[in-house]
């Protein structure tokens, strides 16, 4: 299984966003609808043993499942729908038991230390920064969990969360990357163990 945590700093936390200004008064939600595509899609195929988690303002976190989902699409405006109905069932979530909005999509009402905290019990934690470790010189970890940020850095406090999880700090390349593209080039990384098999 491959997962990835995203942090939107700035994320809606309820569904009374447009779907026609993510970038703005959506608080940069194309940023976290292109981490989705860019996890889950193939040329002519989705990656099941995927799962993504969207960090909405360290206050709910949106989780999408390969295994089970339905009805994503290759554009941000489906992806934000599929977020914005996750939102529309936030009363229905209790404490962290999830609401599931749609097949493969669910909500909980937690933020991103607990979430963290849970899937580091699944996988390896690795933050991807690009003052880390050259990844081509690293041998991939068994079921990776990704740790990202969004447009913004990472915050003192959820920097310190993360360093108490992350079991390595990885850089993909020599320049900064979108968090979507990064989330491309880790698949990649995975995909040819380690950049060593095309």
């Amino acid at each position: 299984m491959r997962q990835f945590v995203v942090i939107g700093h700035d994320a809606p936390t309820t569904p009374e966003f447009s779907l026609d200004d993510l970038a703005g008064a959506a608080g940069r939600l194309d940023v976290l609808c292109r981490c989705v595509t860019s996890a889950f899609f193939l040329s002519h195929a989705i990656r099941e043993a995927v799962r993504v988690h969207l960090v909405l303002a360290d206050e709910y976190t949106v989780t999408f499942d390969g295994s089970e989902l339905r009805r994503l699409n290759p554009d941000e405006r489906s992806t934000a729908a599929l977020i914005r109905n996750a939102l529309d069932e936030r009363e229905e979530a209790i404490g962290h038991v999830p609401v599931e909005s749609s097949p493969g999509v669910s909500l909980t009402r937690r933020g991103f230390a607990p979430t963290l905290e849970d899937v580091a019990r699944e996988g390896t934690v690795v933050q991807l920064h690009e003052d880390g470790d050259a990844a081509a010189e690293v041998e991939p970890p068994s079921d990776p969990v990704f740790v990202l940020s969004d447009h913004h850095d990472f915050g003192d406090e959820e920097t310190g969360h993360i360093e108490s999880h992350a079991d390595r700090r990885l850089s993909l390349g020599p320049e900064p990357l979108h968090a979507d593209h990064a989330i491309t080039v880790a698949h990649n990384y995975l995909d040819t163990d380690g950049f060593q098999r095309y």
